[in-house]
């Protein structure tokens, strides 16, 4: 059954597959930010590294297994205060109370708990950019405005209040590997992409008005 399962959810939300030089960057990105966290990171079996740098229409929540070497791709959201204009790109970070934006850093995976979310685990930050993390209530949970059916329809996933946000079909698979005590960073980790520029319409000649 469960193995029944676990083919239904990689069948519902397939993911490319990443080359060997990919996989080696995120593989040194993981083990340069464990050594940076050192010992306030309990448990270095698994780390989950977010590329915000890629837009909500990809899956950009990478869940590295350090032993084994494998690497999954998942959906994740971002905070619309950092992404106002609700085009799927994450324009900016932010660690302030009510910017309902997403935060840059080094987070460590604490306790699971079932919230106004539904199953849930807390986060604390361990940088200057994502410290107020917790009193943020900067959580991992699921919801629908995650699905990424809404990627056929809209272009591009929801926007939570600044947590991690995965579609339900993948959120127990995630905090089952992260669990408590472990690694998750996020940032805009591919810098050379650039989201491309709003178009900017001419108005018409009946839209244009003229002082008397």
């Amino acid at each position: 059954m469960a193995g029944s399962l676990a083919m239904a959810t990689s069948l519902a939300f397939p993911a490319p597959a990443l080359g060997v030089m990919e996989n080696t960057r995120l593989f040194e990105i993981a083990r340069r930010e464990l050594g940076r966290a050192g010992r306030r990171i309990w448990l270095t079996d698994v780390v989950g590294l977010a590329d915000f740098s890629l837009p909500s229409r990809e899956p950009r929540f990478f869940l590295l297994d350090m032993v084994s070497g494998v690497v999954k791709r998942f959906y994740v959201t971002h905070g619309k205060g950092s992404d106002p204009e609700h085009d799927g790109w994450l324009k900016s970070f932010s660690n302030e109370d009510s910017s309902y934006a997403t935060s840059r850093g080094a987070f460590l995976t604490r306790q699971f708990y079932d919230g106004k979310n539904g199953f849930s685990m807390r986060l604390f930050g361990l940088d200057p950019d994502n410290s107020n993390a917790d009193p943020r209530a900067i959580v991992i949970h699921a919801a629908a405005y995650a699905d990424p059916a809404l990627i056929e329809t809209q272009g591009k996933l929801g926007r939570s209040e600044g947590c991690f946000v995965f579609p339900h079909a993948n959120l127990m698979e995630v905090l089952g590997r992260m669990g408590p005590g472990r690694l998750l960073f996020a940032d805009k980790l591919s810098p050379q992409i650039i989201p491309p520029a709003p178009v900017i319409v001419a108005p018409t000649s009946d839209s244009i008005t003229t002082m008397p």
